[in-house]
């Protein structure tokens, strides 16, 4: 059967794509053959792939008329929520899940499971946060933090990252040892620096409203009104797991994100990230998380990428 559908809302460019770039990953995500022409889509296919691409298209109008505009990443993100879903009506609407308004953009989740993850941490105080690199897992950490400061739920954030060599050697860097563990806690600055002004991000910087710290620097303290965040969790031995979610005080909540398909400690020591899972499993008021290659937010290479080096290493 044959279907038409005609873009009235927005530039026609902005869904079919810059030389109508985007048909050909209309036609394979649905099977579909389609002809654009001037503003309007004809498409041919089975019924089901047609109303879904159908359900499709008005998604994306509605967010190009929304937002003026509408990135490659935005169309990936969008595609791929409704390819995977057999009911079009089953696509949640992310658009209402707002986390953070910043002068870049609305901060709001992008797929079931960072949905998933958002909703977790806002109703546990201990959170694991687990899956591949490109996930979101970090960035919507470090956004749930940043909302909470802003609304004075709590007074200070600080994030956190084992110090552990992938590859490299620190005893080759130069600089005394604050100079050579910044390069691995300058991802979370990166991200911070999309919720906050600069003037005011470096305010809380020196009076300590917010700390990048490694995390052998943990040891000893408790922390109180904080949102905690441990980033590369899989790099944290089961000893430094264990300091890390006893340094939690009270009104506090942790995070823990991290990838068990990545981990770089020597082959003796043990990750704690995966006994973690084993241990606490079954303790109410913690929340595990698990991300899928299907999750990443990143470039849609990415992902391919992913799928590539799983292949290799199989």
């Amino acid at each position: 059967m044959k279907h038409v559908y005609t873009i009235e809302k927005c530039d026609p460019q902005l869904i079919f794509g810059t030389n109508d770039a985007y048909i050909q990953l209309y036609e394979d995500a649905f099977a579909l053959k389609i002809t654009a022409r001037g503003n309007t889509l004809s498409f041919t296919g089975e019924e089901a792939h047609s109303v879904r691409f159908l359900s499709l298209l008005k998604e994306l109008e509605l967010q190009a008329q929304k937002k003026h505009s509408l990135s490659t990443e935005d169309v990936h993100l969008t595609l791929r929520l409704f390819k995977s879903h057999s009911d079009p009506n089953a696509v949640t609407d992310f658009s209402k899940f707002v986390i953070l308004n910043t002068p870049s953009g609305t901060i709001k989740p992008k797929s079931e499971n960072q949905l998933e993850l958002v909703n977790a941490i806002k109703t546990h105080d201990i959170t694991f946060s687990i899956g591949p690199a490109g996930t979101g897992k970090t960035y919507l950490s470090v956004a749930l933090a940043s909302a909470m400061l802003k609304d004075m739920r709590i007074k200070k954030i600080v994030l956190v990252r084992p110090v552990v060599e992938a590859g490299e050697s620190l005893g080759f860097l130069p600089g005394d040892f604050r100079e050579k563990i910044n390069p691995y806690l300058q991802p979370l600055l990166d991200s911070l620096a999309d919720f906050f002004p600069k003037e005011q991000l470096q305010k809380f910087m020196e009076n300590e409203t917010i700390e990048i710290v490694p995390l052998a620097y943990m040891r000893g303290r408790t922390l109180n009104n904080a949102f905690i965040i441990l980033d590369e969790a899989q790099n944290a031995t089961q000893d430094q797991m264990k300091m890390f979610l006893t340094r939690m005080g009270r009104s506090s909540k942790i995070v823990i994100n991290g990838d068990d398909s990545q981990i770089d400690l020597p082959k003796s020591k043990r990750s704690g990230l995966i006994e973690a899972q084993k241990i606490l499993k079954e303790i109410e008021g913690i929340r595990f998380v698990y991300f899928e290659k299907k999750d990443v937010v990143r470039h849609p290479l990415v992902q391919k990428i992913i799928f590539a080096y799983e292949k290799a290493d199989a």
